[in-house]
C-alpha cells in the first residue's frame, strides 16, 4: 500500500495573488481559471492571465498547498465521530494493520491522531445507524485486541460543512 508521504514543511512563498486564488477556490471550487482571473481583476485589482492562474493552481496542488476532496451532501449520510483508545497489552502486534483498516475503509472521511486517552479519531459516514453499528461490531471482531474502547458519537445537525474563504488570509500572519 503506497501512501503519499507527509511533507516535512511546505515550501511556498505566498504572494497576495496566491491567497486570493485560494480564497476564491474555497468560495467556488468549480470556478474556471478564466473566471478566476476575471474575479481577481474585478474584486482585488489583480491583473493576471488565466494561464498564470491555472499554472499557479497546478503548482499549489503539486506542492500540497491545498488538497481537494469530494464531499457528499450531508443529507445522504449519517456522520459519526469515532475515537479509539488503545490496549497497550496488544497494541504493538497489530496497530498498523488496524490503522490501515480504518484509513482505507470507505466510511472514513477524515482520520487523525491526537493526544489524550483516545488518540485515533475519525469522522465517518454511514447510510444508516444500523450500518454504523455493524461496522463497530466487525472492527471489534478483527481488531478488538488493539483497542480497549471505541467511543462513537452521533453527529446530529451538521451545521457547517465547508472551508471559509477568509481562512486563507491568516496565512499573511505567519
Amino acid at each position: 500500500m503506497s501512501r503519499k508521504p507527509k511533507p516535512d514543511g511546505v515550501n511556498w512563498e505566498f504572494k497576495e495573488r496566491d491567497l486570493k486564488i485560494l480564497r476564491e477556490l474555497a468560495r467556488d471550487p468549480q470556478i474556471s481559471s478564466r473566471e478566476l482571473a476575471a474575479v481577481l481583476e474585478e474584486k482585488y485589482g489583480i491583473d493576471v492571465s488565466h494561464v498564470t492562474v491555472s499554472e499557479t493552481i497546478r503548482q499549489m496542488r503539486e506542492r500540497d498547498i491545498f488538497r481537494e476532496a469530494i464531499l457528499p451532501n450531508e443529507q445522504f449520510y449519517n456522520f459519526a465521530l469515532f475515537e479509539f483508545k488503545f490496549n497497550p497489552e496488544h497494541f504493538g502486534e497489530h496497530w498498523e494493520e488496524a490503522m490501515e483498516y480504518i484509513m482505507d475503509d470507505e466510511h472514513t472521511m477524515m482520520y487523525f491522531i491526537s493526544n489524550g486517552e483516545y488518540q485515533w479519531k475519525t469522522i465517518m459516514m454511514f447510510r444508516t445507524r444500523e450500518a454504523e453499528s455493524k461496522w463497530i461490531h466487525e472492527f471489534y471482531k478483527q481488531y478488538g485486541n488493539v483497542v480497549s474502547n471505541v467511543r462513537n458519537s452521533v453527529v446530529h445537525n451538521l451545521l457547517k460543512f465547508r472551508t471559509d474563504p477568509e481562512i486563507f488570509e491568516l496565512l499573511n500572519d505567519t
